[in-house]
């Protein structure tokens, strides 16, 4: 099991009252929403509704107007060391001379030490993870001569090496494969049968209404959050977009 497992509590993720504004307007109107330990969740909505702010409130990247936030049932910055994060690709400077390992490495920086050799044992869980994600073999490439698919791959072993219990993803599902979607989909669902905690910034509805069990439905405020079929309706998801929406199966 790649991520730790103990002293879990009900919630992975929960904000309370969260409001967050740039430049004095809105981006997230007390916000509250819980997502539940050892569960494939989603955050959904349209453009502006402020689904990464969320993420990043949550993990103090930005400031928030308001609000408390309980990571694995930790508040305060002792919450950081149970979550790993995998930002937006277009945050990223591809360009940064840096290697595949070396990337994945970084994810064992905060266990062993910001300012202390990696020891075998922390190179041996960075190796695993680029096995487990099929890069095992280009961890001595540039990360920036990698595709959009193999990068997220290898963004997403840095995060599996922090074996934090909550690992949250900003829509790593973009500009990648459909192949590439399927692998990490089924890496993700395993995390969530190992018993780790997944929380997904996502767009593709369909795909969330396939394989999410709950979701959170945000447009600055909440109009949804729960079991994704509870949620996802049409009269709600009509609501968050402002256009008519059919499910269908």
């Amino acid at each position: 099991m790649l991520m730790s497992t103990e002293t879990r509590t009900a919630s992975a993720l929960e904000v309370r009252g969260l409001t967050v504004s740039y430049r004095s307007a809105p981006v997230l109107w007390e916000v509250d929403c819980a997502f539940p330990a050892g569960h494939l969740s989603a955050i959904v909505g349209p453009n502006g509704a402020g689904k990464s702010t969320l993420l990043k409130a949550a993990l103090g990247l930005v400031p928030a107007d308001a609000g408390r936030v309980l990571i694995d049932g930790v508040e305060g910055t002792g919450a950081l060391d149970r979550v790993a994060y995998v930002p937006q690709a277009e945050s990223v400077d591809w360009d940064f001379p840096i290697t595949v390992r070396e990337v994945v490495e970084m994810g064992r920086y905060r266990s062993a030490g910001w300012f202390r050799r990696l020891g075998r044992a922390d190179r041996a869980i960075a190796a695993e993870c680029l096995e487990r994600v099929g890069m095992a073999g280009f961890g001595k490439r540039q990360i920036g001569q990698l595709s959009g698919g193999q990068r997220q791959r290898v963004f997403l072993a840095r995060a599996l090496a922090q074996r934090a219990p909550v690992l949250v993803m900003d829509e790593p599902f973009a500009g990648i494969d459909a192949r590439t979607q399927e692998d990490l989909l089924r890496l993700l669902g395993e995390l969530r049968d190992a018993g780790g905690s997944v929380v997904v910034v996502h767009h593709d509805m369909a795909q969330v209404r396939a394989a999410f069990d709950w979701t959170l439905l945000l447009n600055v405020r909440v109009l949804g959050c729960g079991p994704t079929a509870d949620v996802l309706t049409t009269d709600a998801v009509r609501a968050a977009y402002g256009a008519d929406v059919t499910w269908t199966g």
